[in-house]
């Protein structure tokens, strides 16, 4: 990999190891200079996230070339120093070459450690408060993360093209990113691929040109999104578009890989809308420029509540569309993980109880099953069953994608339901993500303001339902 001369390298280096100072008007003092974190400061993953800045906005051209499997990319990253900085990290991870690297339009050192630290040396401190412009140039073919607990993210091959997952991490491994939940920023992708071929991505669709034989289509996220909701997919998929009865822009696209028939399609597209405005109904108007979903065949085996465009891999059925109960919950996590997401992974229930919750509503109000029907089903599982052990809000690294997270945080928020009664947690479901749209919020951060909606005492809930292991009794 590309790399500043040694020689320079080591002088900038060997700056950056100590505190800065610049020149000063005479009396006054120094300004000092320190690097800025190489964490967010989340116990579950120490290595991702980074300090010291703030990222407004990433722009991404990416150039994809079947012949390789690769790409070609340039990521502009635009941000604001929190701390007088002499150096910062950016989240990197995997084979990719980087070619280029620029601060403000200015040739910087960087190096390359850890597990994903790319660390950038500007040729001068940065400020507090000072906006600043990072450009970096790669290429390569990006690192498919295959986590023995956690599973298959970041860039995932298809056989026409690839997906990008990235949820808990996985970002890394196509662009430079700031990769922690709690530094979101607005979006623009540019996307390039032969002609024949579509690219998609997360936002609006803003243009779309074919010359030399390539198309490029150019996205904007305008609504500031976590690294780890963002998505592309690059292949041969048949795209809807239209809006939803209420009026959301609304778009998905199948694989074309799944031979799904057009009217499988097209209700697929219709349901995606139905459900988008039911839950707009229930939980406030919907947080997003535009919603709708993708069928890909990536082997991954999951769906994900990718920002305003889930993506779901339906594993090998050909023809097959995602059930009411899956768009629900992917839905669902638009207002509850993504306009809102957590503090930190250990609050994951936060997403994930309440996209469950939110197939117990959609069942209710599309098939007529209670969802205290749900709520007993699920409760019925033994009690030496694994849904039982462990803390729902601190449920450890490897397990947060476990039902104690999924099923037990569903029954949790119904528990509270009965606690606080329908008017105030009907209430409740739109005043929080309301309250905390486009931010972080934590475990402890939602029981405050739901006894203070409420007027309830809600520390033995949390307790028995949150912060315990074992079955509670009702």
């Amino acid at each position: 990999m590309s790399r500043t001369p040694r020689a320079l390298a080591a002088v900038s280096l060997g700056v950056a190891a100590s505190l800065a100072v610049t020149a000063a008007p005479a009396g006054a003092a120094a300004a000092r200079f320190a690097p800025g974190a190489p964490g967010a400061g989340d116990p579950y993953f120490p290595d991702m996230g980074n300090g010291g800045y703030d990222v407004a906005h990433y722009d991404i051209g990416l150039k994809y070339d079947p012949a390789t499997k690769g790409i070609q990319a340039v990521t502009e990253i635009k941000a604001t120093a929190t701390q007088n900085l002499s150096r910062f990290d950016l989240d990197f991870l995997g084979p990719l070459k980087i070619s280029s690297l620029k601060v403000d339009g200015r040739a910087a050192s960087y190096r390359r450690t850890g597990a994903q630290e790319l660390v950038i040396t500007p040729r001068k401190g940065l400020r507090e408060h000072r906006n600043f412009t990072v450009t970096v140039a790669y290429s390569g073919v990006p690192q498919t993360i295959e986590d023995a607990t956690l599973g298959t993210s970041g860039w995932v091959p298809t056989p026409d093209g690839a997906v990008m997952l990235n949820q808990p991490f996985g970002a890394a491994t196509v662009y430079p990113v700031n990769d922690h939940p709690t530094d979101k920023a607005t979006y623009t992708f540019t996307l390039s691929a032969p002609q024949g071929l579509t690219t998609l991505a997360n936002g609006d669709l803003r243009a779309t040109q074919t010359k030399g034989g390539w198309t490029t289509t150019r996205w904007d996220v305008r609504n500031p999104m976590a690294s780890e909701l963002s998505m592309l997919a690059i292949g041969r998929y048949d795209v809807l578009s239209g809006r939803t009865k209420a009026g959301v822009p609304n778009l998905t696209a199948t694989d074309q890989a799944m031979a799904i028939k057009p009217d499988d399609a097209q209700k697929f597209h219709d349901q995606t809308g139905e459900v988008t405005d039911f839950q707009s109904s229930v939980y406030g108007r919907y947080p997003f420029t535009s919603t709708g979903g993708i069928v890909v065949k990536a082997g991954v085996g999951y769906a994900l509540e990718t920002q305003g465009r889930p993506v779901y891999d339906l594993g090998r059925r050909p023809g097959a569309i995602p059930s009411g109960g899956l768009l629900a919950h992917e839905l669902g996590h638009q207002w509850f993980g993504d306009a809102v997401s957590p503090a930190k992974w250990a609050d994951i229930w936060l997403n994930e109880g309440f996209a469950t919750y939110s197939e117990w509503l959609w069942a209710e109000h599309a098939n007529g099953t209670p969802v205290q029907k749900s709520f007993d089903d699920t409760y019925a599982t033994p009690a030496d069953d694994a849904l039982w052990k462990g803390k729902v809000a601190d449920p450890g690294r490897d397990h947060i994608f476990d039902g104690l997270v999924y099923d037990r945080g569903a029954m949790a928020v119904h528990v509270l339901r009965g606690i606080i009664g329908d008017k105030d947690f009907y209430r409740l479901l739109k005043a929080w993500p309301a309250a905390h749209r486009y931010g972080n919020a934590s475990t402890a951060e939602f029981v405050r303001f739901a006894g203070r909606l409420s007027g309830k005492n809600l520390d033995a809930w949390a307790k028995a339902w949150l912060y315990s292991e074992d079955k509670p009794s009702l």
